[in-house]
């Protein structure tokens, strides 16, 4: 996601220098459609699910329901604010836009990498005692 992200930055930032006639600003038009279709992809494939499969394997099954519940929340008001946010950032700088993404993504895949736990072959205590 963040390559595919800098990629579409690159270009934005390259187009702001090439005459809109050049067959090379054409191409970095489909360049950054290019990059925004292979980051919707790597985010299906990878952190749009990943809400949902920490709380399936790190709560217990007695109290899923209000965790759960947050989470769902949390994820919709996040996608909610990049929604609303969007056109402003566009509107401000198109390459600034997607570097902020991109700095955004770095910083999920750090804290993912650092403090979520690797649950494969634990069991729910095991899983449990790692955030004790």
């Amino acid at each position: 996601m963040a390559l595919s992200l800098l990629v579409v930055s690159i270009s934005f930032y390259l187009k702001e220098y090439i005459s809109p006639d050049s067959d090379l600003y054409a191409t970095l038009s489909l360049v950054s459609v290019a990059g925004v279709v292979v980051m919707v992809i790597a985010f299906s494939l990878g952190l749009g699910a990943m809400p949902w499969i920490i709380m399936s394997e790190i709560l217990p099954i007695n109290i899923k329901g209000l965790p759960g519940s947050f989470a769902t929340l949390a994820n919709w008001f996040f996608s909610r604010l990049v929604t609303l946010t969007a056109n402003l950032l566009l509107d401000w700088s198109s390459g600034g836009t997607f570097t902020i993404y991109t700095a955004v993504c770095v910083f999920t895949a750090g804290f993912v990498a650092i403090w979520v736990p690797e649950t494969k072959g634990k069991t729910l205590e095991e899983i449990q005692q790692f955030f004790r």
